[in-house]
C-alpha cells in the first residue's frame, strides 16, 4: 500500500466552508466519483480542515499513480462536473505550481521504526 499527502486550501469564506463540507458529509459526495477513486487504485480517502487550509490522506494499491488516475479523470465526464463543482469552493495554495489543484507533500519527518 501506498501513503500520499496532498494539500489545497477552500476560498475562505464561512459560507462557502460549510456548502464544501455539506457536499463531503458521510453518504453526500457523489457514488460515481467515489467508486471512480476505488477504481483507479485509492483505498481509502481522509480529508482534514483547519480554517481555509485542508489536508488531504490518500491510501492507494502498489500500482497507483498519479498520472494513471490523470488518465482515467480526463475520460470521465462525472468526474470533470465533480472537479469543476469542488474548484467553485477551492484555491490553490501559493506555492502551487499553475493548474495544480491538491499539491503533493513532502514528509520531512517520522518517528518510530
Amino acid at each position: 500500500m501506498k501513503r500520499f499527502c496532498l494539500t489545497l486550501d477552500l476560498i475562505d469564506d464561512p459560507e462557502s466552508i460549510r456548502i464544501y463540507e455539506q457536499h463531503h458529509a458521510p453518504g453526500a459526495a457523489w457514488p460515481q466519483v467515489t467508486q471512480h477513486d476505488i477504481d483507479c487504485g485509492i483505498l481509502n480517502i481522509e480529508i482534514f480542515r483547519t480554517g481555509n487550509r485542508m489536508f488531504m490522506i490518500l491510501e492507494t494499491v502498489d500500482e497507483f499513480t498519479f498520472e494513471k488516475k490523470a488518465e482515467q479523470d480526463a475520460a470521465n465526464p462525472i468526474i470533470a462536473k465533480w472537479e469543476e463543482l469542488m474548484w467553485g469552493f477551492q484555491q490553490p495554495i501559493p506555492c502551487a505550481k499553475p493548474g495544480e489543484k491538491w499539491v503533493l507533500m513532502d514528509r520531512i519527518f517520522k518517528s518510530g521504526l
